[in-house]
C-alpha cells in the first residue's frame, strides 16, 4: 500500500479552545509517528474560528520540537499572503533547526475571504504572480551565488523539498514545469482530481528535486471499531460541510444520531459532493475503498484529514486507519 500522512487543521471543537486545539495537535502528532505515517502536514487559513493553524510555521515548529522522525510540513503555505523571502528564511529556520523533517507545501489561494486577504495587506491579484513567486522562493533555497544581492539567512544552501498544492489544472501544469511533487486537494475539491492528475504526469519535466512525477491525494477517513460508530462520528465532518455551504464556518461540532435532520436535500447535495472522497467505517470498510481509491487514480502517497469531535476517538480512527493499511490479512 502507499504511504499514509496527515494532514491536520488543528480543528477547534464547540466548548473547546484554541490551546485545547494545539495541544491536540501535537499528541496526535506524537502517536502519528508512532503509528508509521510519513508526514504531519499543517495547512493556513486565516480568520476561521474553527481552524488554530494560522501562524503555520510557528505550530510546524511546535510539533517538529515535540516530535523526532516524522517529516513535519505546510499543506500549505499560501504563498501570495506572504513575500517569498519570509517563507524562505521562515523554512530555512525550521529545516535548520530539525534538519532533514521539513516540507514546504504551497498554495495558490488565499485560505480566506477577500476582506481578511486585505487584512493582511495584501491584494486579491497576488494570485497572478503565484509561478514567479514559487521561483523566486526556489531561488533562496539553492546555493548562494557569487554577488548575490538577498540571501535567506537561514535558508540558502538547504534541501527544504518543495510541493505545488492544487485543485485544478492550473497547480498541476505549474507542478510539472517546475518538477515539484503534486498534492491534490480531494479532500474537498474533488471535481478535477482525474484531470489534472492526467495533466501532471503527462506534462512533467524532471528536476534537480525529483525525477519522475510524484502525486498525493487528501482524502477524508473516519475509521472506528464498526461502520455504524464511524458514520456517526462523520456527521461532524458533514455538520461542518453543511456550514460552509451555508456560509457560516464555525467550530467543529459534536456528532449527532440523525443527519438528514440537519440538513436541507440541496445542503446535502452540495456538501456530499465536496466529500466525495469520504471513506468512512470499520479498517476493514476503509482500508477496501482506499485500495479502490489507489488503483483508480494511481497516487503514489495519501494524506488523510479526519474531522473527529472527539480527540480520543480522533486519535483511534488514525490507529484504526494505520493497522488496517499495514495487516497484510486485511
Amino acid at each position: 500500500m502507499v504511504p499514509l500522512s496527515i494532514l491536520d487543521l488543528a480543528f477547534v471543537t464547540v466548548g473547546a479552545t484554541p490551546a485545547d486545539a494545539l495541544r491536540n495537535t501535537l499528541d496526535l502528532a506524537q502517536h502519528a509517528e508512532e503509528w508509521g505515517y510519513r508526514r504531519f502536514w499543517l495547512a493556513e487559513h486565516h480568520n476561521m474560528p474553527g481552524i488554530a493553524s494560522s501562524a503555520t510555521a510557528v505550530v510546524i515548529g511546535y510539533v517538529a520540537a515535540g516530535t523526532r522522525r516524522i517529516r513535519v510540513g505546510a499543506g500549505g503555505i499560501m504563498l501570495p499572503n506572504h513575500a517569498p523571502l519570509v517563507i524562505a528564511e521562515q523554512f530555512g529556520t525550521l529545516e535548520t533547526l530539525y534538519p532533514g523533517r521539513i516540507d514546504l507545501g504551497l498554495g495558490r489561494a488565499p485560505g480566506t475571504d477577500q476582506v481578511t486577504v486585505r487584512a493582511l495587506r495584501r491584494s486579491p491579484a497576488s494570485a497572478d504572480t503565484f509561478p514567479d513567486d514559487v521561483v523566486e522562493l526556489q531561488s533562496y533555497f539553492a546555493p548562494p551565488r557569487e554577488g548575490q544581492a538577498v540571501r535567506a539567512v537561514p535558508g540558502a544552501g538547504l534541501n527544504v523539498p518543495v510541493w505545488i498544492l492544487g485543485s485544478s489544472v492550473f497547480g498541476a501544469q505549474l507542478a510539472a514545469m517546475l518538477g515539484l511533487p503534486y498534492a491534490f486537494a480531494s479532500h474537498f475539491a474533488p471535481d478535477a482530481l482525474f484531470h489534472a492528475l492526467r495533466i501532471y504526469r503527462e506534462s512533467f519535466r524532471s528536476s534537480s528535486q525529483l525525477d519522475r512525477p510524484y502525486t498525493m491525494a487528501g482524502v477524508n477517513v473516519v475509521a472506528a471499531d464498526t461502520d455504524d460508530e464511524a458514520r456517526r462520528l462523520f456527521t461532524s465532518v458533514q455538520q461542518q460541510f453543511a456550514n460552509l455551504v451555508r456560509g457560516s464556518p464555525g467550530r467543529l461540532p459534536p456528532p449527532i444520531d440523525d443527519i438528514d435532520t440537519y440538513w436541507t436535500p440541496l445542503e446535502k447535495a452540495q456538501a456530499s459532493a465536496m466529500l466525495r472522497y469520504a471513506f468512512v467505517g470499520s479498517g476493514r470498510t476503509v482500508r477496501a475503498g482506499l485500495e479502490r481509491f489507489v488503483r483508480e487514480t494511481g497516487v503514489d502517497e495519501l494524506i488523510v484529514v479526519s474531522a473527529i469531535y472527539d480527540h480520543a476517538a480522533r486519535l483511534r480512527s488514525y490507529e484504526i486507519l494505520a493497522k488496517a493499511m499495514t495487516d497484510e490479512a486485511g
